[in-house]
């Protein structure tokens, strides 16, 4: 009996179950944790989770289990057109969006606070107008009797109308001007995270202004360059309204393909089909992103 009370008060003997307080507090930390966050886990499972698992599961169904969406992804020329319109046309998007993105976010980061945010606010604006109302703006514009047309013709630039409208052209107008912001956003916050102090290091040494922004601004930047990058073409991949509106029903992106199907002929399951490989291409698109750059520098969560 002695023994085990000795035991008993040793330093290093285990206490019985349940009776270290730091235990049970963490148990219920926990526990209550968990019961905060069980509504946004199901809103999560009802809203993302749900609909995801339904669409796989309709992609594979035309009375019964079948392969036959993804066959005629693969083997009818229809789909491997629209994919390939989507992608060159998201792509063109994207190079344009960086080549006027960066030097206006380096406008806005290298300016004065006020000078800055006036910039930012005219990249900004144009989110409080609907897609809808800006696509039908571009396409007043650019229509052969519009303002665009009319005043090229008034500066002896063009002897008739161009075809700027129902065409691939007129829908790489309007998406680039409704997309530009995300990559100017995404630019600016690393760029305003650069130190001054390194140019002017550079600038100390002996550098010239463009050999100090090759050498040091432009690298440091590339992280913000990748994510507007990879947002603007994402977010290209899925446009519907604009390339509907501008591409007159000729210029066929995959959104609209899923439209299609669903709308004429009633084919969930190749829409589902369409959509999960789309889906699929976005993973992919974003898992090869983050071996370079963390997912959080490009939804901006960091």
């Amino acid at each position: 009996m002695a023994g085990s009370d000795a035991a008993m008060t040793m330093p290093g003997a285990a206490l019985p179950s349940g009776a270290d307080p730091a235990a049970r507090y963490r148990r219920r930390e926990q526990a209550l944790m968990l019961l905060l966050a069980s509504p946004a886990f199901l809103i999560i499972l009802g809203l993302l989770l749900v609909p995801l698992g339904w669409l796989v599961w309709q992609s594979f169904q035309a009375d019964g289990f079948t392969l036959q969406h993804y066959r005629r992804i693969l083997a009818e020329p229809v789909y491997w057109n629209t994919f390939a319109t989507t992608f060159r046309i998201s792509g063109i998007v994207t190079l344009a969006a960086l080549l006027l993105g960066y030097p206006l976010a380096y406008a806005a980061a290298s300016a004065p606070p006020r000078r800055a945010l006036v910039i930012l606010a005219l990249v900004i604006v144009p989110f409080w107008t609907s897609v809808l109302v800006r696509a039908y703006a571009w396409l007043i514009l650019l229509q052969r009797s519009g303002l665009i047309n009319s005043l090229l013709e008034g500066l002896g630039l063009s002897e008739q109308p161009l075809a700027l409208v129902h065409n691939e052209l007129g829908t790489i107008i309007a998406t680039l001007h409704i997309l530009l912001p995300f990559m100017v956003l995404p630019l600016y916050a690393t760029m305003q995270k650069i130190p001054g102090d390194l140019l002017q290091a550079g600038a100390s040494l002996g550098g010239r202004p463009l050999h100090v922004f090759w050498r040091v601004f432009l690298p440091l930047s590339l992280p913000g360059v990748l994510a507007g990058l990879t947002l603007v073409f994402v977010l290209c991949l899925g446009f519907y309204i604009t390339p509907e509106l501008m591409g007159g029903g000729r210029t066929i992106m995959v959104s609209m393909l899923v439209s299609r199907n669903v709308e004429l002929y009633s084919q969930w399951g190749a829409a589902s089909a369409v959509s999960v490989v789309l889906l699929l291409c976005v993973g992919l698109i974003f898992l090869a992103v983050g071996r370079l750059v963390p997912i959080e520098r490009i939804v901006g969560t960091q």
